[in-house]
């Protein structure tokens, strides 16, 4: 048959789970989706069907259509039917009189139990069968909350003028040190992936000024912790022409309230009974100096601890009534090159982090934007220039004040979600021990 002869008059248009309660009782529908569970009863067989929208009751008597061999759970099925009402069912409705056809069988008993309302594996075996677990529906929710977060982010700089850009993820040159990359061979010559795209996001700011990028980042640092992977997604964005770190400041509060607006509207957070918090018209700021005594810890410590962040958090919601604060000011030591110091103490940065519910979630400031200034910084770490020929030649030719930001992605969900692990919220987390599936 040409395919000027095809024809689809004869089929019925596809009904999604989530929709079926808006049709009439005696329409004719047609689901397509996964058997979720199945239960046979003496005069009943109830098959709940699973979709990428939802679960669909369907009834089938005693005595109608004989289910096809192969119709186990986790088959994938096409049902036609008649709606009928059932306020027991989900939706409060149901189809009834179905003609089921195995469009996928499965091989054998799915490796986790799905249809369970929460999933009771141990963190291990979720990570181990994700290609699996991630089909339980609250499993599903949680990246559900990620996409979410990554379109109100990408929806709120789009609107503000940004751009967005994809850079190298296989580099020549290292963004911050030499000992946490990931060294490899590039066609014989040396070459690592790449901790952010720093460089590459400074240099298109002479070119489109507002730039942001979605994408993985890698860092080879031995930590095992809840908190940390070898490879994350980055949420990074970088303007021209700030005053100075608030301006930043500024933007990030902005693309944070568009996350979280994103997510409050998604279906995911209503399944899982996410607490979704309000973003301040202003995040409270405290320099990191005064942090410090806040904190009890001693003046000459070079970085806040995750106690320190927990204890800011706390203060932030007590005072402020905020689950964000950002702490300004770290020492020059403790940030890299391109960072630019505080005017008028250049033993502080014109930097920040953003604390998320006691936690560091965001890493931002202003960079160093003349040329001079960056021969002095790199020479002063004991290299030369030319090493960062490619780099510099953008501020060679002019560069405006300007800064940036990165947000962690898995961090923001799994504090969003307040789960203990950025594992649970990473579709295929990679780590110190972690290289499958």
């Amino acid at each position: 048959m040409s395919p000027s002869t095809l024809s689809t008059s004869s089929t019925l248009a596809r009904t999604l789970a989530a929709d079926l309660s808006t049709a009439p009782p005696g329409a004719r529908v047609t689901l397509q989706g996964w058997l979720h569970r199945r239960r046979d009863l003496a005069r009943v067989t109830f098959l709940v069907v699973r979709d990428r929208s939802g679960l669909a009751q369907v009834v089938v008597a005693a005595g109608g259509a004989e289910l096809p061999p192969g119709c186990s759970e986790e088959a994938a099925l096409e049902v036609s039917g008649t709606v009928a009402a059932n306020p027991a069912a989900p939706g409060g409705v149901e189809v009834v009189d179905p003609t089921v056809t195995v469009l996928g069988e499965p091989a054998g008993p799915p490796s986790v139990e799905l249809w369970r309302p929460q999933p009771t594996a141990s963190l291990p075996v979720l990570l181990d069968r994700a290609p699996v677990a991630w089909r339980h529906p609250r499993q599903k929710a949680l990246w559900q909350l990620s996409a979410a977060a990554l379109a109100g982010f990408r929806s709120t700089l789009d609107h503000s003028g940004f751009t967005e850009i994809q850079t190298p993820k296989v580099v020549g040159q290292v963004t911050e040190s030499g000992a946490n990359v990931f060294r490899l061979d590039w066609f014989g010559e040396p070459a690592f992936l790449a901790q952010s795209p720093q460089l590459y996001k400074q240099q298109l700011v002479g070119v489109f000024e507002r730039v942001y990028e979605t994408g993985p980042v890698f860092r080879a640092e031995p930590h095992d912790t809840v908190r940390h992977l070898a490879e994350y997604v980055s949420l990074d964005v970088e303007l021209g022409f700030v005053r100075d770190h608030r301006d930043v400041l500024a933007v990030l509060r902005d693309a944070v309230a568009g996350m979280l607006e994103s997510v409050r509207r998604s279906p995911a957070a209503q399944l899982l009974g996410v607490d979704v918090p309000v973003m301040p018209d202003e995040v409270p700021v405290i320099h990191f100096a005064d942090a410090l005594a806040l904190v009890g810890a001693p003046e000459d410590e070079p970085d806040l601890a995750p106690a320190h962040e927990r204890a800011l958090g706390a203060w932030a919601r007590e005072v402020h009534g905020s689950d964000f604060v950002a702490v300004e000011g770290y020492p020059m030591t403790k940030r890299p090159f391109y960072t630019h110091p505080q005017p008028d103490d250049p033993r502080w940065s014109n930097s920040f982090d953003l604390l998320f519910r006691g936690l560091e979630l965001v890493t931002g400031g202003q960079r160093l934007h003349r040329h001079e200034d960056y021969v002095a910084a790199i020479e002063a770490r004991g290299e030369t220039p030319e090493a960062y020929a490619d780099y510099l030649q953008a501020f060679a030719a002019g560069m405006p004040p300007h800064g940036g930001f990165a947000i962690g992605l898995e961090r923001f969900t799994a504090r969003l979600a307040q789960v203990d692990n950025v594992r649970e919220v990473t579709l295929f987390p990679r780590d110190l021990h972690r290289l499958r599936p």
